[in-house]
C-alpha cells in the first residue's frame, strides 16, 4: 500500500502561473477558474451549463450582504455565491472586484450556499493572494484543470524554511559605505528578499528594520504612505547605531501584491480607509509572513535583535518564529497632508504605537 504523496512546491508554482494566464486549476475536490484573468469563452468551456457558483472571500461577500457575522470577522474566509441566471462573466467580474461597485450596479439579490470542501476553498483564496490576484473563482467539482495540486503543496511553496542565501556582495549606500547586500530566494519563488548589513557584529544585538517592498513609496516617492521616508530614516538609524540589518521583504501591500494594493488605493479614493479597503477586497488586514524575516535572520546568525518598529505585530511575528526581540526601538517620522489619515488608521485600527 502506498502512502500519500509528499507536498510538491513546484505544483503551487505551476498553479500560480496558470492562474495568471487565466487557466483553470484544481485544488483537491474543486476545479477553479480565476475570474480576474479568464474571459467569457474560457468560462463557457469551463462551465458549459452555466451552473458554477462563485467563490469569494468573506470580506468581499460582506459588502454583498452574504457573509454572516462569524465569516465577516475573517475577511479571507471562503463564501460561495449561488450562480443566479444573470451572473455571466461580466456579472462575475462585478462580483469579484469592489472597486467597480460605483460604476457597475449589481443586480442581486445574491444567495450564499454551503461551501463545498472548505479547506480546498481556503487554499484557493490563499493561492490567489500569493499570485497577487483577486480572490475570486468560478467553481465546480468536475471541471477541467491545467494544473492539479493540494493545500499542502501551497503550504510547502510558502514555507519560509525553504529560503536560502543566493548571493552576497559589498554595496556602498548613501548612509553606509561599508554595507553588504545579501539576497535570499527559494527554488520556485519568482522574487528575492534582500538584507542589507551595515557595520560589523560587535557583540551586541543588531538594530534591525523589517521593510516591506513598496514600489510606489520607495521608488516613486508616493506621499500616500510613509514607506520611502521610513526606509531612508531606517538606513540612517542603523548606520548611526554602528551595527544592524535592514530586511527588504518582497511583500508589497502588506502581502497582497502591487496590483491589489493599487485596487486598495482606488477604494481609498472612494472614501474607505486602508483597513476597510483591504478587507473589502477579501484580504486579511495584514497578510505578511514574518516567518520569512525570521528565517533570514536565522541564516545570518542573528537570533537576538533590537527591532526598529512602531508595529507590535512585527515583534509578535518574529518572536513566534524564534527570534528574541530584546528591545523595540520607536521609528517616528512627520506626516504630510496625504498620509495623515493613513497613519491615523494604523494607530487607531492596527495598533501601531505612533
Amino acid at each position: 500500500m502506498t502512502g500519500a504523496r509528499q507536498p510538491d512546491p513546484k505544483a503551487a508554482a505551476r498553479a500560480i502561473d496558470a492562474l495568471r494566464r487565466g487557466w483553470p486549476i484544481r485544488i483537491g475536490a474543486l476545479a477553479l477558474l480565476p475570474i480576474e484573468t479568464a474571459d467569457p469563452l474560457r468560462l463557457e468551456a469551463f462551465d458549459p451549463t452555466a451552473e458554477a457558483p462563485v467563490l469569494l472571500s468573506a470580506g468581499r461577500a460582506e459588502t454583498l450582504k452574504l457573509a454572516n457575522q462569524r465569516e465577516a470577522a475573517v475577511p479571507d474566509a471562503p463564501v460561495l455565491v449561488d450562480r443566479a441566471p444573470w451572473i455571466d462573466f461580466a456579472g462575475g467580474t462585478a462580483l469579484a472586484d469592489p472597486q467597480l461597485d460605483l460604476a457597475t450596479p449589481l443586480k442581486g439579490p445574491f444567495r450564499a450556499i454551503e461551501v463545498v470542501s472548505p479547506d480546498d476553498a481556503r487554499a484557493a483564496l490563499r493561492l490567489a493572494r500569493v499570485a497577487g490576484m483577486l480572490p475570486a473563482f468560478f467553481v465546480r467539482p468536475d471541471g477541467p484543470a491545467e494544473v492539479t495540486l493540494t493545500a499542502a503543496d501551497i503550504e510547502a511553496h510558502e514555507d519560509a524554511i525553504r529560503l536560502s542565501i543566493a548571493a552576497r556582495a559589498r554595496l556602498p549606500v548613501a548612509h553606509a559605505e561599508d554595507a553588504e547586500i545579501v539576497a535570499f530566494r527559494t527554488p520556485e519563488g519568482p522574487g528575492e528578499h534582500v538584507a542589507l548589513l551595515i557595520g560589523a557584529p560587535n557583540g551586541q544585538p543588531p538594530l534591525v528594520r523589517l521593510h516591506s517592498e513598496c514600489l510606489t513609496g520607495d521608488a516613486l516617492g508616493s506621499l500616500k504612505c510613509d514607506c520611502g521616508p521610513q526606509l531612508d530614516a531606517a538606513l540612517k538609524a542603523i548606520a548611526q547605531a554602528g551595527w544592524g540589518i535592514l530586511l527588504y521583504l518582497r511583500q508589497e501591500g502588506r502581502g497582497i501584491g502591487l496590483v491589489n494594493k493599487l485596487r486598495a488605493y482606488a477604494l481609498q479614493d472612494q472614501g474607505f480607509d486602508t483597513v476597510d479597503a483591504n478587507t473589502r477586497l477579501g484580504f486579511a488586514i495584514d497578510a505578511r509572513d514574518f516567518g520569512v524575516a525570521a528565517r533570514m535572520l536565522d541564516l545570518l546568525g542573528q537570533r537576538d535583535i533590537r527591532l526598529l518598529t512602531n508595529n507590535p505585530g512585527k515583534v509578535q511575528g518574529l518572536e513566534a518564529h524564534g527570534i528574541k526581540v530584546v528591545e523595540r526601538v520607536p521609528h517616528f517620522l512627520p506626516t504630510n497632508p496625504h498620509n495623515e489619515h493613513y497613519l491615523a488608521t494604523k494607530r487607531d485600527r492596527t495598533g501601531h504605537q505612533l
